[in-house]
């Protein structure tokens, strides 16, 4: 597979990614609550949750910008680039900060009494997935950033 075919590729999936985040965050986040609220007797904790919710949303789409523009270095033959490694921690950083807004707002949630206590535990294994992703970022970008040095001292010498 090319650098070319390799990043329409990845802008595909990219594109599919942000497709289906649009789905679950507007359709499927709100449906599931309508029923949740009416299952559990939350009636007011609907726009709080779903607006929480949302919130969760703005990092992720923030990250498949960043990795819209690692796309585009991959496309252009230049992966391995210090461009890419800081864009890569941006998204390891946008993804903890992410999972450290969802744990806190599901225990604020708890404590407040508009949260059940099988959907916290639900949100902790999110949490823990979360965080597994960021740490797999953070490493794929000292790995990108280790291999821009290399590049980078290989093409001084002759």
């Amino acid at each position: 597979m090319t650098q070319k075919k390799l990043a329409d590729l990845l802008k595909v999936i990219c594109i599919g990614l942000a497709i289906i985040g649009a789905v679950v965050y507007f359709l499927v986040l709100p449906t599931v609550g309508k029923n949740l609220v009416e299952d559990t007797g939350l009636v007011s904790a609907f726009w709080p949750w779903l607006l929480f919710l949302w919130g969760t949303g703005i990092p992720c789409y923030l990250a498949l910008f960043e990795f819209w523009h690692v796309c585009g270095e991959i496309k252009a033959d230049n992966s391995f680039c210090e461009e890419n490694a800081i864009r890569m921690m941006n998204i390891a950083l946008l993804l903890l900060g992410d999972v450290a807004y969802f744990f806190a707002g599901n225990v604020l949630f708890l404590v407040l009494g508009m949260n059940h206590p099988g959907i916290f535990l639900i949100s902790l294994a999110v949490d823990v997935f979360g965080v597994g992703i960021g740490v797999a970022a953070a490493a794929l970008s000292h790995l990108v950033y280790k291999a821009a040095v290399i590049q980078a001292e290989n093409d001084l010498t002759v």
